[in-house]
């Protein structure tokens, strides 16, 4: 019985050492490529995704615009009376080393009158047309909480605001007008709640409106007005845990837009 001769297998060609090291620059390139774009998509998401919604400092531009013009050079960190402006960390992303405000912690009390951070700023990322604290935006403050409000309760306030240990500064004009100190240094007695009126530094931003027409009634609601810019004093200085009051920022008040449209 015959056999049938199988057709020998081709020899596979053996690479030389250059093909061989080419090869392997190939795969780390295109390794390190897909590390550099994950990487960079990882950074991005939280950005995009407005995990970490911040307050700006003042004048910044509109969030976007803002993320592309910020160098991240702190200098506004650098001239900020109060150190209200903080940079952001590691895990913010894209968002690492750009300026923010966390007003619980410590608020834009406009300490510098002249708006220091925005003289400072060498890319614009922080308006130059802006020349006087009326003219900023940094978010608008909003009553959160109006069952927490002493005032929404007619209730008065005595003590320190945030508690003695509290590092928060305020410039109280009745004292310095040019030097803020702890807020923790300045005990308070007021028959009624005010304090979010009594320290914004915006005239008009902020009032509180009697609840009722009743005399005997001690109730009063903030009321926030167009002319509230968004420093923050209110939420800072409120005594409430956590605070009544808040401050929005420009993407929260896009979103609530969004919701009520």
């Amino acid at each position: 019985m015959s056999t049938v001769p199988t057709p020998e297998q081709p020899k596979k060609k053996r690479l030389t050492r250059r093909e061989l090291e080419r090869r392997r620059m190939l795969i780390r390139s295109g390794a390190a490529g897909a590390v550099a774009v994950t990487a960079a998509l990882v950074g991005l998401y939280p950005v995009k995704a407005q995990v970490f919604d911040r307050l700006r400092p003042p004048g910044a531009l509109p969030e976007n615009d803002f993320l592309a013009a910020c160098i991240k050079c702190g200098q506004c960190v650098q001239v900020c009376p109060v150190e209200a402006i903080k940079l952001g960390d590691g895990t913010e992303g894209y968002g690492l080393g750009v300026p923010y405000i966390d007003a619980r912690g410590q608020a834009c009390d406009f300490s510098c009158d002249a708006v220091q951070c925005v003289l400072a700023c060498p890319t614009g990322a922080l308006s130059h047309d802006i020349s006087a604290k009326e003219e900023v935006f940094i978010g608008k403050a909003r009553l959160a909480r109006p069952s927490s409000c002493l005032a929404m309760k007619g209730l008065g306030f005595e003590g320190h605001a945030r508690g003695q240990d509290f590092e928060g500064l305020l410039r109280y004009e009745e004292i310095d007008r040019w030097t803020p100190i702890k807020i923790a240094d300045h005990p308070y007695d007021l028959e009624l709640c005010d304090l979010c009126v009594r320290e914004c530094p915006i005239e008009d931003a902020i009032y509180l409106e009697p609840l009722s027409g009743d005399d005997g009634d001690a109730r009063h609601q903030p009321i926030i007005t167009d002319k509230c810019v968004g420093c923050g004093t209110c939420e800072m200085i409120c005594p409430t845990e956590p605070a009544a009051i808040v401050i929005d920022t420009e993407q929260s008040i896009e979103r609530q837009k969004g919701a009520v449209s």
